[in-house]
This record gives C-alpha cells, structure tokens and sequence, in this order.
C-alpha cells in the first residue's frame, strides 16, 4: 500500500479537478438492470442564515472530493436491484454524515478516510440484511459494491465482489481490485492459470458481497497517488466479461471527454454479445485552471 505523502507535498501541488460521467445499461438478454452507480461532489459548505455583513448567503471550500459508486446486484425476483440500489443509497446518506469531513485530506489523515470507506460498506451491508429480516422475498439478496474516493491528489478504494476499479496512468492500465469469486481465488492459490479462470465456468460464483447469506462482509482497501492525467475506470463485469484490457485500453486513451469514453465502452460491450448488465464510470484527473 502506498504511503501518504508528507505535508509539504501537500501544501505544493496545484487543486486538482476531476471529469467523470457514468453510464448503465441493461444489456442484450438481461430483462431488467440490476446495476447501480453514482458520482458525488463533496465539499464543504458554510450556510449564513443572518448576518448585517455584505456577503452571499453560501460560501463554499475550493476543496472538493469526488465519490464514484458501482453495485451490481445479485438476487432473484428483483432482489438484487434492491439490493444495489439499497447499498448506493446508504452510502450516500454516509458520504454526507461522515465523508464529506474528508473533502481536504490533509497529511496524518489516510488511515481515517480509509476506516471511514471500510464503515460505509459495512453500514450498507447491515442495511441490506435489516430489509430482507422484513421482506421474505428478498432474503439471500446481495450486491457488489466497489467505491473509489478521489481527494487531494490521493485515491482511497473499497471493494466486495467482481465489479471492478482500474487506474489507467502513464500508458498503463493497473487493476486495483481483486475479484472476490471462487474462480479468481483458485488463481490466486495457483490451482488454476488466470486464462483457465477467465473460462472457467465457476468464474460468476461471487465469494464476497454486501448481503447474502451472511453478515459480515470483508472490505478490500487500497489508497494511492493520483497524477494529471490519470484515469479512472470503475465497471461491473458486464464490461470486463466482453471486452479485454486492451479494448479497455484502446478507449482510454482517448479519455479527454469522459462520456464519449463510457459510451464507447458500453456500446462495445454489447456489440460483443451484451450477456449481463453493463456500468462505467470513467474519471479524468488534471490540475485545476
């Protein structure tokens, strides 16, 4: 992991401004979208509410974090939408109570903004299993749940499941997640090659999900630096499963207009067969003007 840079790095390098767009699409043969996403603005805010001072009712920080969200659901009988849909929602009303303190990281605070991405999860989780105690229908109901935090020229990652965060930097494109599936585990482990995996036909079997059977979910964490011009890419595996790294790549490239970038990636996705629901969200970092 990644160590945090030291204050005066901080003090020195310009604000940082981010471009991203996202898109989800159901797909050629799913009948409904059980995918997810959101991107969010934090900032900090001041609200006068009385004053005999000359000045706007709303001063806003210059700082600003970004927040990019992908879930895809898993469940029959609509649960896994609810599901998904449950998990942004949560992490939303969390981004706004707690994250949002995090729009100026400042050196000394990494290890909190990563408990802070680690909480998030685990609140969305306990929050999928409080409704299915309620809703018979939707027990067993679970969903993906990857989520990249992008402050202060850093990046902050929490993931369960096989949706997916990549950072494209320098010509370079790095998976920064792991695939929680039994198949990419036994990769892992060298029971089996990564090609054999990527056939394999255990490779949707999802070993890790906020949800399911059990409470508890295990959150992978990653922090990093960013630079200008790095890209992200969050997705659920409706795109990984049709298109390779190097299509990824191919798109990337060109990333200077995020939504053209998405649309690229999606429309190819389903060119190639479209077999699942398909999220993208595509971030472009550079230096504030």
């Amino acid at each position: 992991m990644a160590t945090l840079a030291d204050t005066a790095d901080f003090d020195i390098r310009p604000v940082f401004s981010v471009r991203s767009f996202g898109i989800s699409d159901r797909g050629q043969k799913r009948e409904s979208n059980e995918d997810c996403f959101a991107i969010a603005e934090l900032a900090r805010t001041l609200q006068i509410q009385h004053t005999n001072l000359p000045q706007s009712k709303s001063n806003v920080s210059s700082h600003r974090g970004y927040v990019f969200l992908v879930a895809d659901g898993v469940g029959g009988s609509h649960a896994g939408e609810v599901a998904s849909g449950l998990s942004v929602a949560t992490i939303e009303d969390f981004m706004l109570n707690t994250l949002r303190r995090f729009s100026n990281l400042q050196a000394g605070e990494e290890q909190g903004a990563l408990r802070s991405l680690q909480e998030a999860l685990c609140q969305a989780d306990s929050r999928i299993f409080e409704e299915s105690a309620t809703h018979p229908e939707w027990r067993g109901m679970g969903t993906t749940l990857t989520m990249a935090f992008a402050v202060n020229w850093r990046l902050f990652v929490a993931h369960a499941g096989d949706s997916r965060c990549y950072l494209y930097s320098g010509g370079n494109l790095q998976q920064l997640t792991q695939d929680h599936t039994m198949t990419a585990e036994m990769a892992r482990q060298g029971m089996i090659s990564a090609e054999k995996a990527a056939e394999h036909p255990w490779r949707h079997v999802v070993t890790n999900v906020l949800g399911g059977k059990e409470p508890g979910v295990q959150v992978e964490l990653h922090s990093l630096d960013l630079h200008p011009n790095d890209v992200i890419l969050l997705c659920s595996d409706g795109l990984t499963e049709m298109c390779s790294e190097v299509d990824i790549v191919a798109d990337l490239k060109q990333a200077n207009d995020p939504r053209a970038v998405c649309e690229r990636l999606v429309a190819e996705a389903n060119r190639r067969g479209g077999k699942d629901n398909i999220t993208v969200i595509v971030a472009r970092i550079s230096s504030a003007a």
